[in-house]
């Protein structure tokens, strides 16, 4: 059974590095594969006679509906990334996943968001003004169907921020930070997500540098306060709104770089 003794803390985990750097390989490895064993059925049946494996692939990646189901595939990987974190982060059912992650929104008023999010728009817009934004791999998936818009909005919301954070913020900085020291566990972390995400987003420099300042201030805030929760909330009030203007673009008619600059931090 679940035990209500205190156990571990977000800053003292059950945990250690070597774990915590396995389960994030791990869960890299998961958002490779998993959509990739959901497109393989679609794959053998693609109907392109005669073709080399390089021209199905390439075909395949323009696809609607072989980029529709790498998409939807993306929710089970995060789900199984889960699933895998819940023995990690309880010890095998021994402590609280939550309380051991830091759970509570102590260290951050309601106007410390509306700061920081406006703070990170206007270096937005600056950035995308100095450097417009290039295509990049998520451009070209969002500008394939609206189908595919309304299922990344769809995820950017309601999976990416709980799951990112759990991996990055919650079982990754937890352990670095006690075994190499908060600032150099901020750096590692920060340094991580910008590497995963860079096959996703290169060559978009922008992208790129505003993504991982939005991590060194997510990162940041989980040092500063020892919790979770807000970064949780940041991700997720960040992405919504970058997702609601997405959907909306068509409509409100914010311009193509403007609408290129959200679809690309969108999900992040």
């Amino acid at each position: 059974p679940i035990v209500s003794s205190p156990g571990p803390s977000p800053d003292n985990p059950s945990w250690g590095p070597a774990l915590a750097i396995g389960f994030w390989f791990l869960s890299v490895l998961l958002i490779v594969t998993v959509p990739a064993l959901f497109l393989a059925p679609y794959a053998l049946l693609y109907p392109v006679e005669g073709a080399d494996a390089e021209t199905v692939i390439r075909s395949l990646s323009t696809d609607p509906t072989a980029i529709m189901i790498q998409i939807i595939a993306v929710v089970p990987a995060h789900l199984l990334t889960l699933l895998i974190a819940w023995p990690l982060v309880t010890a095998g059912r021994r402590y609280k996943f939550f309380s051991s992650l830091g759970w509570r929104s102590g260290g951050m008023a309601w106007w410390h968001y509306v700061l920081i999010l406006a703070g990170f728009f206007v270096v937005m817009a600056g950035v995308g003004s100095v450097f417009p934004e290039q295509e990049n791999e998520l451009t070209r998936i969002l500008k394939s169907s609206r189908y595919a818009v309304f299922l990344v909005a769809f995820m950017a919301t309601f999976t990416a921020p709980l799951v990112e954070e759990v991996i990055y913020r919650g079982v990754l900085y937890s352990a670095l930070q006690k075994a190499v020291g908060m600032n150099s566990a901020i750096a590692l972390v920060t340094l991580l997500f910008a590497l995963v995400h860079l096959p996703q987003y290169y060559p978009s420099f922008s992208t790129m540098f505003l993504l991982t300042l939005l991590s060194l201030i997510r990162t940041v805030i989980r040092a500063r306060t020892g919790n979770l929760l807000p970064c949780v909330i940041l991700h997720t009030i960040f992405n919504a709104f970058q997702s609601l203007l997405l959907i909306a673009e068509p409509y409100i008619g914010i311009g193509n770089q403007a609408a290129e600059t959200v679809s690309a931090i969108a999900v992040r």
